[in-house]
């Protein structure tokens, strides 16, 4: 089991030094300037140049996607828990959680930009808004999927609706609910960014996406790169945390 555990750690770990050896031997072998392909090295280089500046962008970054995925559960969560009590509900309801879904998030971001003030609030708004759609489905699939004879065991001590809820679903949902927190966490990064992007917002509260819009009218391939290496540790940083999290939830249904 260890010897296992063990391989699916070194396994990736060499692929990518294998894979920045290969990068870095043909940036130096074929003289590709760093403007067009920066090497590993002018990436690292950039990162300790500019590393306050861009870990300070990420933690900018960092407290939209938090908020975003805080918003996105707790809304989810409660969009699933009106959703499940009753069939009319959800025909009218769902419609409208599908098209919030579907619809693009860069075309709509801009118009709630402009409506919502404060740009930390409209920024966290649009990150919701990806994030959440995972959080409703997983969540309301997870209250249906419940034992037929622990439900009809509950409707012959005619149990209230809140006590089937908070008795019977919602432990029948918690590994519905955990897969789908998993996959927001790394949405709720993703929209932060892509609404970053959007906004092109600069000063102290700048993240990592106006730090790669700089860098790439600057010309600064390297520093580009760097930020886009942070976003993707953070990325990796949060699934651990989130996969971490569901195991040790999980861990007394195994």
């Amino acid at each position: 089991m260890r010897s296992a555990q063990a391989i699916s750690i070194l396994a990736p770990v060499l692929l990518g030094i294998v894979v920045l050896a290969l990068w870095q031997g043909a940036c130096r072998l074929w003289h590709i300037p760093p403007y067009l392909m920066p090497s590993p090295s002018d990436i690292a280089a950039a990162l300790w140049h500019d590393g306050p500046a861009l870990l300070h962008a990420l933690l900018s970054t960092l407290e939209v996607t938090f908020a975003a995925l805080a918003a996105a559960v707790i809304g989810g969560v409660l969009v699933a828990f009106l959703l499940v009590q009753s069939p009319l509900i959800e025909r009218c309801l769902m419609p409208y959680v599908v098209i919030m879904q579907v619809t693009p998030i860069v075309a709509i971001a801009p118009l709630i930009i402009i409506l919502v003030k404060t740009t930390p609030v409209a920024l966290t708004l649009c990150a919701a808004l990806i994030a959440i759609f995972p959080v409703i489905s997983n969540t309301l699939q997870g209250l249906r999927s419940v034992d037929p004879d622990l439900a009809a065991y509950f409707r012959m001590y005619k149990a209230s609706r809140l006590q089937t809820l908070f008795r019977l679903r919602v432990p029948s949902a918690l590994p519905m609910f955990m897969a789908g927190l998993r996959i927001a966490t790394g949405l709720s990064l993703v929209g932060a960014v892509v609404a970053e992007f959007v906004a092109g917002t600069g000063g102290n509260s700048a993240g990592l996406a106006y730090e790669i819009l700089q860098s790439g009218f600057q010309m600064d391939i390297p520093r580009m790169f760097a930020a886009l290496f942070l976003i993707t540790v953070a990325g990796l940083a949060l699934y651990g945390a989130t996969a971490g999290l569901q195991r040790a939830v999980l861990r007394h249904r195994a």
